[in-house]
């Protein structure tokens, strides 16, 4: 299991007991540090990518120590104008040992679906009588308008015989 954190501007890939030099942090040797900026986290194959942070995990550490890097040489000169100049400059950093990656999105998964299992549930029941509604009134609807159609083709049947009655008898 590991996951990519970010941290100080930079991004990490760590995994449990993994030791990483961060920039110096603001904390004492000896305390716990939570990263909960993280990117990516890859559990037993199953990778889960954040837009931009995965929620529910946090990466756990403990400080170890304080320090400076090596020492960098910053030399400055401008040729034909007799100008140089040498500076040093060691970045510090803080080393932290990464004790546990902590993702409560297997336990929050579990919840989500049976959450959503009952709200599918819920749903199909709503749409279920709401069908049985609209069909009981769509067939109410046809059965007055058959019974209204039925109702005029019977008077208009009644007054063709009647005219074909008196054309016969006259």
């Amino acid at each position: 299991m590991y996951a990519i954190i970010e941290s100080c501007g930079k991004q990490y890939k760590v995994a449990e007991g993994d030791v990483v030099f961060f920039e110096k942090l603001d904390a004492e040797e000896g305390k716990k540090v939570t990263f909960s900026d993280v990117i990516l986290v890859s559990e037993e194959g199953k990778i889960q990518v954040g837009n931009p942070y995965v929620k529910g995990v946090k990466v756990e550490g403990k400080v170890i120590s304080h320090g400076k890097g090596k020492k960098i040489i910053v030399f400055k000169m401008k040729p034909k104008k007799n100008y140089r100049r040498k500076q040093g400059h060691r970045q510090p950093y803080t080393k932290v040992e990464i004790t546990s990656i902590k993702t409560s999105t297997s336990k929050a998964e579990t919840e989500t679906k049976a959450e959503s299992a009952t709200k599918k549930v819920e749903t199909e029941k709503k749409t279920t009588t709401k069908k049985t509604e609209t069909e009981k009134t769509t067939t109410a609807k046809k059965a007055e308008t058959a019974k209204k159609t039925t109702a005029k083709k019977a008077e208009t049947a009644k007054k063709e015989t009647t005219k074909a009655t008196k054309k016969v008898e006259a």
